[in-house]
């Protein structure tokens, strides 16, 4: 009898086994891994298979060689990276335009997300989505050159100042004003984009909450503080633990097109050192050991973060 009874439950088991396999999941859903593939290939052919190549880090890097071939020397790039003479310049850059990015950057968003949550009509709703979608379709390079165009001499900005009586103002070759106008323009062309998964995270609240809350005779703003951004935590805390992976990673095109000559104390960061040392003049092992320090610092800081989510918050973390 009991020999039966374990025989059947092995049985039920394995058929439940089979019934959860992946071939049978891709049978059922084929339209959904279908779907999936593309960016799957994306990720192993660009964000996968260049990790072997970070092996050049720790070699001299000879392209005639290629990589199994060229001498290994450890970790004299690290070394050479952090007694470079302008490492805390370039370090200290990149640190305080990523604060400000985060800073400023990170809550637009969730600003802008609410903002338009609390907007009844349905027409004026999308519209304003779609106005602060379309300069994320813009290139940075597009997007500094309307900055200087707006900026320069005879730009529109300066124009309203003499006309107001002011004397021209030279923005872009001021050091003061580079940071925040990385910052600006930051904002102006990836907070209406950043808004997309927080407007699917709030369209997912159950409205019976909202009506709750209204019969509770609680008013829109304190609906706001005590509902929609605490069911709203735990997306915001995913993205802001995946902004923190990129602390470092500030984007090449955005920082370059806006510097100058006059600028370049303030705005040369880690990217735009590895760009004149690895593609103008190079050095491939030197500037994949410095973009190796950028990736394990990130690193650091999500586990750091997501330790502390998981610790200190309801949200929880990433895993």
């Amino acid at each position: 009898m009991a020999e039966t009874v374990i025989s059947c439950n092995k049985k039920s088991i394995n058929e439940l086994l089979k019934k959860h396999t992946v071939i049978n999941n891709i049978r059922k859903y084929p339209a959904l891994y279908i779907m999936v593939l593309p960016g799957l290939v994306f990720f192993i052919l660009f964000k996968y298979v260049p990790i072997l190549g970070s092996v050049i880090a720790f070699e001299d890097y000879n392209i005639f060689k290629g990589i199994f071939e060229s001498e290994l020397v450890g970790l004299k790039h690290f070394i050479r990276f952090f007694n470079y003479q302008d490492f805390w310049r370039v370090v200290k850059n990149t640190v305080i335009i990523g604060s400000y990015k985060l800073l400023f950057g990170f809550p637009a968003p969730i600003i802008l997300a609410v903002l338009i949550n609390e907007v009844k009509n349905k027409y004026f709703k999308k519209t304003v989505q779609t106005i602060f979608y379309v300069p994320h379709f813009f290139s940075w390079v597009i997007i500094a050159g309307l900055t200087f165009t707006f900026l320069s001499l005879d730009g529109m900005v300066n124009q309203i100042i003499e006309y107001f009586g002011a004397e021209p103002v030279l923005f872009m070759q001021q050091k003061e004003m580079f940071r925040p106008l990385v910052v600006l323009t930051h904002l102006w062309r990836n907070t209406g984009w950043g808004t997309i998964v927080l407007m699917a995270a709030l369209s997912s609240i159950d409205p019976q909450v909202y009506e709750s809350a209204k019969i509770d005779g609680a008013s829109r703003i304190r609906t706001i503080f005590s509902v929609t951004i605490p069911l709203l935590m735990p997306t915001v805390t995913v993205l802001f633990l995946l902004n923190l992976g990129r602390f470092l990673d500030l984007g090449f095109e955005h920082v370059y097109n806006l510097l100058t000559p006059m600028t370049y104390s303030v705005g040369d960061i880690i990217d735009t050192y590895v760009y004149r040392i690895g593609i103008i003049d190079g050095q491939y092992s030197f500037s994949t050991a410095i973009g190796m320090f950028q990736s394990i610092i990130g690193f650091i800081m999500v586990i750091c973060a997501n330790k502390l989510a998981k610790k200190y918050t309801d949200a929880g973390g990433l895993w």
